[in-house]
């Protein structure tokens, strides 16, 4: 007996936007599969194979996808192509007998896969165009302040919030790079029968032209490069190709996403994700205020990485002209792939947009570890002045281990103080002097002015978008 409450996957609702899930539904399948015979028997039509008559009756009734029939014809014949091309044939009283004709299904299936996916990437991209907007403004807004970086989870020199910012920008931006290659490349079956050898078209079409002309006339009809060869169906290789960037676009988002969860736990408390008014953190703990958002982006970044690997086995073992093996989880990876990417940018998106920035927290850690980051500009200060470099570093090292041992019994940071009144510092430098090369804030370098220009890398990339790669 049917369940009256079906099993809905995640991904009919849940994650991922109306507009991916339209590429990927059923009746886009279909519809793409009647618009490919539809251009199939347009060229046909040029060379006297197929009539006028025949042609306008499929073009009439090409949109009637009745996925409904389609499914109970398919229950009886287990093919669905044949079971989709059964019931276009049925709504076609002239050109019925004519679908299909001189192709095998991966002409079709395939060439409709690489117009899904081209789709997928275009509408992806828009989305990764969007997070980097909110990037750059991001990163000009955050540019100048100082913040304490951390190498080794521990706390190292100081950086600057935008620069940090910068750096997953940075990354994303190659990403995009990546996908706007892939998509500009990307191809289609073409038009090859069986097992890539266009016999069916060569006898079909015998005397009248070449099957690669052929090919290639059905190709522009749909606005989609072919590969030169192939066999049964496109290489599986670029499946594997494009799902790995995916998965790499998903490795900076996780990131991203981990640097948050951190940064967010209350003994740090530098960086917190939105949180609404009536959000609420746990059915148990009434004061939480978990990342969920984030906590989203590393759950499904995991997941998304795990799908090369389908991608993989499908490139690797699809033996001689073609086994079916990598069909059945094709109608999986590919949809749930770029469902996934899109949710991990719609999501790091809002998370970017709406980022709260504790700067009383940042200045309190930069205040507590900050000093420590000022002992090596100390050192050059003391070199300068004529100590001798080697006895400096001992008087530095053993003052700090004292601070440490103070901040570990939980007290505040003693090393500026320690070290501005140490006698052996004293004869070579003021107290002043020692103060201010301890100034951790003025220690990042040049970070502020590579993030504002990295910023104005992003908005002048994203405003050139429109060219194609």
């Amino acid at each position: 007996m049917d369940s009256p409450d079906p099993y809905l996957t995640p991904f009919t609702w849940r994650y991922g936007s109306p507009e991916m899930r339209e590429i990927w539904s059923e009746q886009t399948t279909r519809r793409l599969w009647r618009r490919i015979w539809v251009a199939l028997a347009r060229v046909q039509n040029r060379y006297g194979l197929v009539s006028a008559e025949q042609l306008a009756d499929l073009e009439t009734h090409a949109e009637e996808v009745d996925f409904d029939r389609s499914r109970a014809v398919e229950a009886e014949v287990r093919h669905d192509v044949m079971a989709e091309v059964a019931v276009f044939a049925s709504q076609c009283p002239i050109g019925g007998g004519i679908i299909h004709l001189g192709a095998t299904s991966m002409d079709v299936k395939d060439n409709a896969s690489a117009l899904q996916v081209r789709q997928a990437l275009e509408l992806l991209l828009a989305r990764l165009d969007a997070l980097l907007a909110a990037f750059a403004d991001q990163i000009e807004r955050w540019a100048d302040t100082v913040c304490i970086g951390y190498t080794h989870l521990q706390p190292a020199e100081p950086t600057t919030l935008g620069y940090r910012l910068a750096l997953y920008a940075q990354d994303l931006l190659e990403d995009r790079e990546d996908l706007r290659r892939t998509r500009a490349a990307w191809r289609g079956k073409g038009f090859k029968g069986a097992v890539g050898t266009s016999a069916s078209y060569a006898l079909l079409l015998e005397g009248r032209t070449s099957p690669a002309a052929f090919e290639a006339e059905v190709m522009a009809e749909l606005d989609l490069p072919a590969w030169p060869l192939t066999n049964q169906t496109y290489p599986r290789r670029q499946d594997w190709l494009v799902l790995s960037q995916l998965a790499g676009l998903g490795s900076t988002l996780y990131r991203l996403a981990m640097d948050l969860r951190v940064l967010q736990m209350p003994v740090l408390g530098e960086w917190a994700e939105p949180f609404g008014e009536k959000q609420i953190g746990s059915s148990a703990m009434p004061f939480k205020r978990n990342p969920i958002e984030a906590e989203k982006l590393n759950s499904l970044a995991r997941y998304l990485a795990q799908l090369p690997r389908v991608a993989w086995d499908n490139t690797a073992l699809s033996l001689l002209e073609r086994t079916l093996d990598d069909s059945a989880n094709r109608r999986i990876v590919l949809p749930e792939a770029f469902l996934t990417a899109e949710e991990l940018l719609r999501s790091a998106t809002a998370l970017i947009r709406g980022l709260r920035v504790n700067e009383r927290a940042i200045a309190r850690t930069l205040a507590q570890y900050g000093p420590f980051a000022g002992i090596e500009p100390l050192l050059m200060q003391l070199a300068k002045a004529g100590a001798d470099r080697q006895v400096m570093h001992g008087v530095l090292r053993e003052a700090a281990l004292q601070a440490w041992s103070k901040i570990e019994a939980g007290r505040e940071n003693p090393l500026e103080e320690l070290l501005a009144a140490h006698p052996e510092l004293r004869r070579f430098l003021a107290a002043e002097a020692i103060r201010a090369a301890l100034d951790a804030s003025t220690y990042v370098g040049d970070a502020a002015g590579r993030a504002r220009a990295f910023a104005r890398t992003l908005r002048a990339t994203l405003a050139d978008s429109s060219k194609p790669v």
